[in-house]
């Protein structure tokens, strides 16, 4: 089994690259979707996150007020930091789970926005980073997620610089031009995933 970290700033082109990546046939460990599934109503996550921040983040459904405790936690490191102290555990028991089915030659793709911020790359064999200018993130935030340019400025200040996720990468996409130049790099990466996945499995 080969672990792969897959990380990459908001708007980079990320979840993109995951599908194709699981159209090739990787194994994909999606940390936000488990980050959603641990706080969804009646699980312990949820009543932690409510004993820290109180029920002002929870919708008339019972359900997690996301946007409500974004504003709170993006503004204020010390919130963030209780937010991931409650929610990361969690989030990385349910991964490993996940991860203990795959087979022996599978390559495991762990889909992990905060990666470099979390300091997670020792625990994959590789970290592939998705790359793209700060200018063509916010375009992309702006234009296609519809966020106001303020809004999306501080979700990005709010992540590792470009030079740090670069500094953790062992292999780069760079998803700075047009949907159709990325598929042909996804491909060669996943070719190279292949071949590694194999060679760690004896095959």
């Amino acid at each position: 089994m080969l672990k792969v970290g897959l990380t990459g700033g908001i708007g980079a082109g990320k979840s993109e690259v995951s599908r194709l990546l699981v159209s090739y046939g990787a194994v994909l460990i999606d940390a936000d979707r488990i980050a959603r599934e641990v706080v969804e109503p009646g699980t312990p996550g949820l009543a932690a996150v409510v004993a820290a921040f109180g029920d002002g983040v929870l919708t008339e459904e019972g359900t997690l007020d996301r946007p409500k405790l974004g504003s709170i936690v993006f503004a204020d490191a010390d919130r963030l930091a209780t937010l991931n102290a409650i929610v990361h555990p969690l989030v990385g028991a349910r991964s490993a789970e996940l991860e203990s089915r795959a087979g022996a030659g599978d390559v495991v793709v762990h889909d992990v926005p905060l990666l470099t911020e979390n300091g997670l790359a020792p625990l994959y064999d590789l970290v592939v980073v998705v790359d793209a200018a700060p200018e063509t993130q916010l375009d992309r935030l702006v234009r296609l997620r519809g966020m106001a340019a303020p809004e999306a400025e501080a979700r990005m200040a709010a992540q590792a610089t470009r030079a740090q996720r670069l500094a953790v990468a062992d292999l780069v996409i760079d998803n700075d031009g047009p949907l159709d130049a990325l598929e042909p790099q996804v491909r060669k990466v996943w070719e190279d995933l292949e071949r590694r996945a194999k060679a760690a499995a004896g095959e």
